[in-house]
């Protein structure tokens, strides 16, 4: 009998199913907790994309943001490894509340980010959510996203 998924391990997706922000922002999460040699391969991206002070400061929001997740956290924030392709409930968590956040849908990153940190550090970080996604959206702006031409309907899921 196998062991079961840790709560927020499951895979819910695939890192492929996400945008660019959001892949980004699962990406470097997944960095931050690989320990220094991750880090600094996050903050040589973040200084190469968008040069040394925005890409310091990019790096320092970074560094915050998980840190609020590691210490204030409900409970720990699940990662899948850096090669995995597939997607974990919290790092998908996480991705949304960065991308709804950078997106100006303030209240929507607040109900993620109470999902991920006692209610009291939610705004601080919806906050950096915004801050990291604004950082992340200008690193991928020059991604053309692939496209087959098609255009799926909002109301069709599946």
């Amino acid at each position: 009998m196998t062991a079961p998924t840790p709560r927020g391990g499951a895979a819910v997706g695939r890192l492929s199913d996400l945008d660019p922000v959001e892949a980004g922002a699962v990406m470097y999460l997944r960095l931050w907790g690989a320990g220094s040699g991750g880090q600094a391969d996050a903050a040589s991206d973040f200084e190469i994309a968008l040069g040394l002070d925005r890409g310091r400061a990019a790096m320092l929001t970074l560094d915050r943001l998980c840190s609020l997740c590691a210490h204030h956290g409900r409970r720990p924030l699940m990662r899948h490894g850096l090669g995995c392709a597939c997607l974990g409930a919290d790092e998908n968590c996480f991705a949304q509340m960065v991308a709804a956040a950078s997106e100006g849908a303030r209240e929507d990153a607040m109900m993620m980010a109470s999902l991920i940190v006692r209610p009291d550090f939610a705004p601080a970080l919806a906050s950096l959510s915004e801050e990291l996604g604004l950082a992340l959206r200008q690193m991928t702006r020059s991604v053309p996203i692939p496209t087959t031409g098609h255009r799926a309907s909002s109301a069709v899921l599946h």
